[in-house]
């Protein structure tokens, strides 16, 4: 039974407390309903879902929708154009706010503050949009330092009262892996001059910050393929570092959607170009421990790229919401989630060296390519924004090329060195295998000799019991012999002491009869 199905008998007047823990609910909402999207960006705000922007049949969209949380209606939000100084502009809200999409949104006071993303309104500097939520009005910020390129596909984490921007795609199609924090109190721009080996250059990954600290990098693409890898940046010491991570094994996908609760950092969607990833992941961020917390069949519109996902504060409990996505076809429908409130995550399985060492090596010859020839050319205006040379990135394009494939080249040689090493092994333990088998025959034939010769031995032994029966019996038959042979001697004995007293009383009397006839 799919989502939707499970929903007929959904009653909207009391929501919130027929959810289960850790499944995804479709929420049937009647009335108006905004265009089916996906790289929009969203926001929560006072139980209210704020959709801005996403793409739709190459399509960048510029409206801003919002969802009732409570009564669970959808309104268009209609923005007014915040005058300049004594100045009001004669500009509708698409002029200011045109369609867009893969941007970043983060909610600042009371304003919805809208990073990157792509459009047919081109610019060289990435562009901060602002929604104010009170006034409904909007504009752009002005930002000074050292402003990066514009960009899409990138994350934007707020750390404090700093965004975080990792990564992205620019507008000519090359991949970032550059990192610049954007101080809202100044709003000023500063590149981060981080060491250690980044991340590999991508685009449509996630983000996370644990204990205001650690910037946590998860996913996202290549133009050739999609990351699993997880990097983890340590704010303080500036350092990127690829800890061995625990739990399930998860695969590689691009245009997920995360969102952090108190320590547990829940992934949604998101694909590898040819299916959607169908199982929402939770990270424990204390332990780097990954876990499947629940599963969809791959066509459900949570499996796609291109969803959000937020949480939201309602009736009391953390929730998560999803909304649109690409899997096959753009959907506009809202699933909901209400999450078990976590203990600790047991790990499963402990990532292999050999995977490490596997996704360590392709950072490493990202990192090569980049230090070696990603270098591309970038000056400062008037203003100490970063402008490219376009001949000189397209050379450095081919070199970067050129690079990885001397990397790429370089890292199968030695993979084709390590598999003919795990091959003599395979050989030595075959070998090994073969000699023990020998000797299993041997002693199993032993063993045949051994039990042949015990039968021949208790059969022995019954001859031999069988003899000692019959030496008793023999034994018995003695005995009654001994005991009539000395029966036999007595009376002999007797016999003989008889007939010699018989004797010796005649001849005593024959002499006395002689003296008397005297």
């Amino acid at each position: 039974m799919g989502m939707e199905d499970g929903s007929k008998d959904f009653d909207a007047s009391s929501w919130p407390s027929q959810l289960a823990h850790d499944q995804w609910v479709f929420l049937p909402i009647s009335g108006h309903h905004p265009a089916a999207r996906y790289k929009h960006a969203a926001a929560v705000v006072d139980e209210k879902l704020y959709i801005v922007g996403g793409s739709r049949n190459g399509r960048h969209l510029s409206n801003i929708e919002v969802l009732d949380l409570k009564n669970l209606a959808w309104s268009p939000l209609k923005l007014s154009v915040e005058p300049k100084g004594d100045k009001l502009e004669d500009k509708s809200s698409q002029d200011v706010f045109p369609g867009i999409s893969g941007h970043s949104m983060v909610k600042w006071g009371n304003k919805l503050l809208l990073l990157g993303g792509h459009s047919r309104v081109s610019s060289e500097n990435l562009t901060v949009h602002y929604i104010d939520l009170e006034t409904h009005g909007c504009g752009i910020l002005e930002t000074s330092g050292k402003v990066p390129v514009a960009r899409g596909g990138q994350s934007v984490i707020l750390v404090g009262s700093r965004l975080i921007v990792f990564g992205g795609e620019h507008a000519s199609r090359r991949l970032l892996n550059d990192i610049h924090a954007l101080d809202l109190d100044t709003m000023t721009w500063e590149p981060l001059a981080v060491t250690q080996t980044p991340p590999a250059p991508r685009f449509d990954h996630t983000a996370a910050v644990h204990a205001e600290r650690y910037l946590v990098v998860f996913g996202g693409s290549s133009h050739s393929t999609c990351f699993n890898d997880l990097h983890v940046l340590d704010l303080h010491s500036l350092e990127w570092s690829q800890p061995q991570i625990q739990g399930d094994i998860v695969a590689p996908r691009a245009g997920h959607a995360g969102v952090n609760i108190d320590g547990y950092w829940y992934i949604v969607g998101g694909g590898d170009n040819r299916s959607g990833a169908s199982e929402t992941l939770v990270l424990d961020l204390s332990r780097l421990s990954w876990s499947v917390l629940t599963t969809v069949k791959e066509r459900e519109p949570i499996a796609s790229e291109g969803v959000s996902v937020c949480s939201a504060l309602i009736g009391g409990e953390t929730h998560l919401i999803a909304f649109g996505g690409y899997n096959g076809k753009y959907n506009n429908k809202v699933f909901i989630m209400k999450p078990k409130p976590r203990g600790s995550v047991q790990p499963k399985i402990l990532q292999s060296p050999a995977a490490a060492a596997a996704a360590a090596s392709v950072t490493a010859a990202y990192a090569l390519a980049k230090s070696g020839a990603l270098d591309f050319a970038i000056t400062e205006d008037s203003k100490g924004n970063e402008v490219e040379d376009p001949q000189l990135e397209l050379e450095n394009e081919i070199a970067a090329v050129k690079e990885e494939k001397k990397v790429s080249e370089a890292t199968l040689a030695e993979i084709g060195a390590e598999n003919l090493g795990l091959r003599d092994k395979i050989d030595e333990c075959n070998n090994t295998h073969a000699e023990l088998s020998k000797e299993l025959l041997s002693v199993q034939c032993q063993l045949v000799a051994e039990r042949s010769r015990c039968f021949k031995l208790e059969a022995q032994i019954t001859e031999l019991q069988k003899l000692l029966e019959s030496l008793s019996t023999l034994e018995n038959e003695v005995e009654k012999l001994q005991a009539f042979k000395s029966a036999m001697e007595e009376e002999d004995r007797q016999l003989a002491a008889g007939a010699e007293r018989q004797g010796s009383g005649g001849l005593w009397q024959w002499i006395a009869g002689s003296n008397h006839d005297s």
